[in-house]
């Protein structure tokens, strides 16, 4: 099983340019159209996905009765004094100006395709349909993805391009759709979204973020959104400011976040084992326990529910600046997973994926 690293190193090995299973459509800057090159294995024959009569994708509903206009209408609004993520930054992105994510008006897709290495729910046997934004808000200094998330790599696409992105992945077989790093760009998504719809888009939305999300965003994704995978990080204030770029409300908001999401869409709903709704949730156990991995297995236990869906993840490596950092220059040992782990366990947790 390839890592997302790996994945995504794969899919930019061409000099770093956009590297997609399809041609684009819009004609908004969209270069690559050979079929990715890094693939677990292989997708099933082309064809759109079984549909399941008990789910329809929420944000179906929402644009049948225009109430997905009247949202992507007010998520430009927010733009103009860009408040899309907790930073708040205020810059009139409509106009070109940048904030701390270093986005402007202009929509960048590092890659989009089949991916194997998500959470067994969500790949199935088709694969989850990932797209990969470029820049990010979070900006984290041992960042896996650094060349995408710091430095921006991707290129730029319409929200045609975008549209067309969902339903070739729809078309074929993916199980859903995986917008990886999205709060900076939520405006485009939706937009890209409802032209997805009118060329029959009708597969789950996944919202894939680092849970330092903005709770008036988050709340306009009700019903948008079928499954969140948020991760959770820090406990910590003091770690939160030093390891993601002077986040140092990251705590308090990612709490808030994720019980946002757990309220929209509760715990998670499977057929056949895939994933059609709700929340699934990551933690990235660090070092020398600098994610308070305790505090977050309690916190999930109390504040949400003992039958959420928790990937303890034991991947760490020490990446980007990481090694300017003592406290999380080195890998996770085995000791402080069986730890991580035993921590999830006394918790009372169910649902528990880790290794």
């Amino acid at each position: 099983m390839k890592s997302r690293r790996e994945f995504l190193g794969g899919c930019l090995a061409a000099g770093g340019s956009l590297t997609l299973g399809f041609a684009c459509a819009g004609g908004g800057g969209c270069r690559g159209t050979s079929e990715p090159a890094v693939r677990a294995r292989e997708a099933e024959p082309l064809g759109a996905a079984p549909r399941e009569a008990a789910f329809e994708a929420g944000y179906l509903r929402l644009e049948r009765e225009g109430e997905l206009k009247r949202r992507e209408e007010t998520l430009w609004k927010i733009f103009e004094r860009c408040r899309c993520c907790p930073r708040g930054c205020g810059v009139n992105r409509l106009d070109g100006e940048k904030g701390i994510c270093s986005s402007s008006a202009v929509l960048k897709v590092a890659s989009a395709g089949p991916h194997f290495g998500e959470e067994p729910p969500l790949v199935g046997r088709r694969g989850s349909g990932t797209i990969f934004f470029s820049n990010c808000s979070l900006l984290c200094i041992f960042c896996q993805n650094w060349t995408i998330n710091h430095h921006g790599e991707g290129d730029a696409v319409s929200h045609e391009d975008l549209a067309e992105m969902m339903l070739s992945l729809q078309r074929r077989g993916c199980h859903n759709i995986n917008l990886v790093t999205p709060s900076h760009v939520v405006p485009h998504i939706v937009r890209a979204l409802r032209i997805a719809i009118r060329g029959g888009l009708t597969a789950p939305l996944v919202y894939n973020t680092g849970g330092y999300d903005s709770l008036e965003v988050l709340q306009l994704l009700d019903g948008v959104v079928d499954i969140y995978l948020p991760d959770f990080k820090y406990q910590d204030n003091e770690i939160a400011t030093r390891l993601s770029t002077g986040a140092e409300d990251y705590p308090e908001v990612a709490a808030a976040a994720i019980k946002e999401m757990h309220r929209q869409v509760g715990d998670i709903d499977q057929i056949d084992g895939i994933a059609r709704r709700g929340l699934m949730m990551r933690h990235l156990v660090l070092p020398n326990r600098q994610a308070g991995t305790d505090r977050f297995v309690e916190f999930v236990a109390r504040e949400l529910s003992v039958d959420t869906y928790v990937n303890i993840m034991g991947q760490y490596r020490p990446l980007h600046r990481a090694n300017e950092f003592e406290e999380v220059s080195r890998r996770v040992t085995r000791a402080e997973m069986a730890e991580a782990l035993a921590w999830a366990r006394e918790a009372g947790l169910t649902r528990i994926q880790g290794g």
